[in-house]
């Protein structure tokens, strides 16, 4: 299941490929822009944080990837319903709650199951559609875009690689990054070689020996402080302590180093990763820079992708060895200029040239702050949490109609303030029971659409959750066993049994609990009525139910402690029969655990209460679970790329289908040469993932629900993700500042109000 979040719109024609999580909590910005991007012509939207990284490549925050699709276009569109359009180019007429909608986009697609299983596609793209800057669009760019995605190096969240395209397997063979090479080949001394010098060789080693031990222990520091541990001193010596080393006072982070090998002689050899996050090749490889990032041959490669062709001037073609599901979605990537993020004097097709060196994605990167597509509108600049975008007056739809719209940041609790007070003209509050209150009060009718403000509501493709990494809250090291598995069951049945009071005393009537982690939109989600169908984390350590029907509250918080008592004894903590609590923890496993929940640095989180009702029930028995609410979301997301996180709390969005390779397939463990970067719950299951591929090739509607039953019910049994709650997602309006007729009609969780971008007016200044 591809899963990504929106947080304002699901712009599923803009890029149908990029995925990426979010969760509730941002950061305020109240510094205004030039006086050139204010008044009757332009749009201010409240948005969360974003990371700087708008590449429609690269972006992986939410946020990020809805500026970078403000500036491009997918190569294929969908309709309300998330169906795919075929003929975009003259568009298709499909009707949709009573009213019918012509649908539009790049191309044209054709997709032709043969006799022998193969699958080939044909993609014709719209003549004259142009990028901002003027340059047509041909099939030089479609073919540029799908090179970049499909590079050995490439470490963006697009999983187009993937499919089962004729050849892919033997162009991604046979390379790997300089740094990478080097490594493998061990310290043992140079070996002349055409992937590295004896003097890269040198720098790599004499790098990673000498000082990315002490990169390492910076990175225990530094994450230290942004967490406040010990801040008072901020010294090396003090954020150490919370490691368990006693350093003297004016230690260095090179002795905080020497300290952890004294501890730990694995670590001068291994490869090792603590709360720091980043292994020690990964320090040397960023530290060296991108000569030692370039992809280098290691073995038998291919020049080009054979399924991959290129017809003509508008037209490519593709074949797959096989049918997969998810392949009409993932083949309408991002058609981004080959002009601007690549070197058009690098590509030619017949010399297998694609517009860069295969194996060196730097020159692509380099755009990754300055985004520029065939989408509705320009990137201006992005400064003081704002950032501000200028019409596209080359929009193959037409030129919008508003001339600039700005993307601030701010927070979750400033947004329906914002729209009211007039300094937003749009945004996306989490639609709990004060935003609610707020709304209704500042209608002079006392409802959610009224003069003030009009609100657009839908069931959001997506759920929130509460996730485990399987690497830090383990027993012994391995993560797969039996009394890991335990451990975090232990968690996550008083997670559990905590989310209604939490989840409804937050949103009200607008979410429910879900069970499963899927959306209740989706298809393939299991329904109460499904043969196997169970409340999430329900059964004891024995397999039996921990509750009755007729329970009261306080009897079904008392029987599912006992149940996280039985957990915790099985992955091997030791019980005091006398005091009635844990007084130690099994090799590996701790006493005291923390969640990351981004609620502003205020509890504003559906999951807040959750945490706090469980950190209470947890003292009870002598286990400590430390919230950790920053103020900043970017430490959740700096935790997870980093992998140092134990629990966490977030929401996932989800494509149209359900595929869910790219959250939860073993290779896409963050970190991983050739991952996703996705799976941040660091699941590596040999049965999930031949179920996951199982599905992925099956045309059979009945067989793959079926077949991620038994997915969903692999991932509960590992208990690295605790589905929570499954909201409706709420855009609210400026009634009195945007002209509410010119808003796509029918908006859906597949069609966002960004949706028609180019036809949405202001209303006139008064």
């Amino acid at each position: 299941m591809k899963k990504v979040i929106r947080i304002l719109a699901f712009v599923i024609v803009l890029a149908l490929t990029v995925s990426a999580i979010a969760a509730c909590g941002s950061k305020p910005s109240d510094k205004p822009q030039g006086e050139e991007y204010k008044g009757a012509d332009t749009l201010v939207v409240g948005y969360a944080n974003f990371s700087g990284k708008f590449s429609p490549f690269f972006a992986t925050t939410a946020y990020d990837q809805d500026v970078a699709g403000m500036t491009q276009l997918g190569l294929i569109s969908t309709d309300r319903e998330g169906n795919v359009v075929y003929k975009g180019i003259e568009g298709e007429k499909r009707t949709f709650n009573g009213t019918e909608y012509t649908y539009k986009g790049i191309s044209d697609v054709t997709e032709t199951i043969n006799k022998d299983g193969t699958v080939d596609y044909k993609i014709v793209l719209k003549q004259g559609v142009k990028f901002s800057d003027g340059k047509e669009m041909t099939a030089d760019d479609v073919l540029f875009s799908i090179y970049v995605v499909c590079d050995p190096t490439y470490d963006g969240s697009t999983s187009f690689s993937s499919l089962p395209v004729e050849g892919m397997d033997k162009y991604l063979a046979g390379m790997s990054p300089r740094a990478k090479a080097i490594f493998d080949g061990g310290n043992e001394g140079y070996t002349a070689n055409d992937n590295y010098t004896e003097a890269q060789y040198t720098e790599f080693w004499n790098y990673y020996n000498d000082k990315a031990g002490a990169d390492f222990a910076q990175e225990i520091v530094d994450y230290c402080k942004s967490k406040g541990y010990n801040a008072a001193t901020d010294s090396v010596a003090a954020c150490a302590k919370n490691w368990g080393f006693e350093l003297a006072d004016n230690a260095t982070t090179k002795d905080f180093w020497d300290a952890i090998v004294a501890a730990y002689p694995d670590a001068a050899t291994a490869e090792v990763k603590e709360s720091a996050g980043s292994s020690r090749f990964d320090l040397t490889m960023a530290a060296l820079g991108e000569a030692y990032q370039v992809g280098v041959v290691t073995g038998e490669t291919a020049a080009n992708i054979s399924g991959i062709k290129k017809v003509n001037d508008y037209e490519i073609s593709i074949k797959m060895t096989e049918f997969s599901a998810t392949a009409i979605y993932q083949i309408g990537l991002t058609v981004a200029p080959l002009h601007y993020y690549g070197d058009a004097s690098k590509f030619d097709v017949s010399k297998n040239q694609f517009g860069f060196t295969k194996g060196d994605l730097s020159g692509v990167k380099s755009k990754t702050s300055n985004p520029m597509g065939a989408g509705a509108y320009k990137f201006v600049s992005y400064a003081n949490g704002v950032v501000t975008f200028e019409k596209n007056d080359n929009y193959f739809l037409g030129a919008p109609k508003i001339k600039y719209i700005k993307f601030q940041e701010t927070g979750d609790a400033d947004k329906v303030p914002g729209v009211t007070s007039g300094l937003f003209d749009v945004t996306d509050p989490s639609f709990n029971t004060t935003a609610v209150e707020n709304i209704k009060k500042a209608n002079s009718n006392g409802e959610l659409t009224g003069n003030v403000v009009t609100t657009s509501t839908v069931d959001n493709l997506g759920y929130g959750y509460i996730g485990a990494n399987a690497t830090t809250v383990c027993v012994g090291g391995e993560p797969s066993s039996a009394a890991s598995k335990s451990l975090r069951k232990a968690f996550a049945t008083l997670f559990a049994v905590n989310r209604d009071k939490s989840v409804y005393s937050y949103y009200g009537e607008r979410a429910t609990v879900i069970q499963y982690p899927i959306s209740n939109t989706s298809w393939a989600a299991p329904k109460p009525n499904d043969a196997g169908y169970a409340l999430a984390y329900s059964k004891d350590v024995d397999g039996k139910d921990i509750y009755t029907a007729n329970m009261t509250e306080a009897e079904k918080q008392d029987a599912a402690l006992q149940a996280a008592i039985g957990f915790f004894k099985a992955a091997g903590y030791t019980w005091d029969e006398t005091a009635k609590k844990f007084t130690a923890a099994p090799d590996g496993a701790k006493m005291e655990y923390e969640v990351i929940v981004p609620g502003d640095g205020k509890g504003d989180h559906p999951a807040y209460g959750i945490l706090t009702d469980t950190k209470a029930q947890l003292e009870t028995i002598g286990i400590t679970l430390n919230i950790n609410d920053p103020a900043d979301s970017n430490i959740l997301w700096d935790a997870l790329d980093a992998g140092t996180q134990n629990f966490w709390t977030a929401a996932w969005g989800a494509t149209v289908d359900p595929d869910m390779y790219q959250v939860y397939y073993s290779q896409n463990v963050v970190g991983l040469e050739g991952s996703t970067g996705s799976n941040h719950y660091r699941i590596q299951d040999s049965q999930l993932d031949k179920l996951i591929m199982d599905a992925r090739v099956s045309a059979d509607h009945d067989y793959r629900k079926a077949t991620y039953k038994q997915c969903l019910d692999i991932i509960l049994d590992w208990g690295v993700e605790i589905p929570t709650y499954q909201r409706q997602n709420a855009i609210i309006f400026s009634t009195e500042r945007v002209n509410m007729s010119t808003v796509t009609p029918d908006i859906t969780t597949y069609w966002g109000w960004m949706n028609d971008i180019e036809l949405l007016e202001m209303n006139p200044t008064k």
